[in-house]
């Protein structure tokens, strides 16, 4: 069951931005850590950003480090993840996720969008 609500994804030519989105259908609370994960085909699922609803520093992959920005609008209860000078191997499928703070599974997550990255 999807838990969290995704949009932004799409086609974009390599060097472009995407900006993701994920909506919780409920107000969310200071004690979750948002996290971004993606998983491309024939590939494991990689943790690629995450950031706490109380504030602090966020987290990003070596991968992805300079290139991703995390952002959240509580009145929303939305997080972003921006992607700029996007590469074709950031091709995947992106997912949102919610955990408790000090927990180590990711508990809620959404249902998934593709991000295609072509020349």
């Amino acid at each position: 069951q999807v838990q969290l609500v995704q949009s932004g994804g799409g086609l974009v030519q390599a060097g472009g931005s995407l900006r993701l989105s994920c909506t919780a259908p409920r107000r969310t609370y200071l004690n979750l850590t948002m996290g971004w994960f993606r998983q491309a085909p024939g590939q494991e699922r990689e943790l690629v950003a995450a950031i706490s609803w109380s504030g602090g520093p966020a987290y990003s992959a070596d991968s992805v480090k300079g290139r991703v920005t995390l952002t959240r609008d509580h009145a929303k209860n939305t997080v972003f993840l921006q992607m700029n000078s996007l590469k074709s191997e950031d091709t995947a499928v992106y997912y949102c996720a919610a955990k408790r703070r000090g927990e180590k599974s990711y508990e809620w997550w959404g249902q998934g969008t593709q991000v295609t990255v072509s020349s």
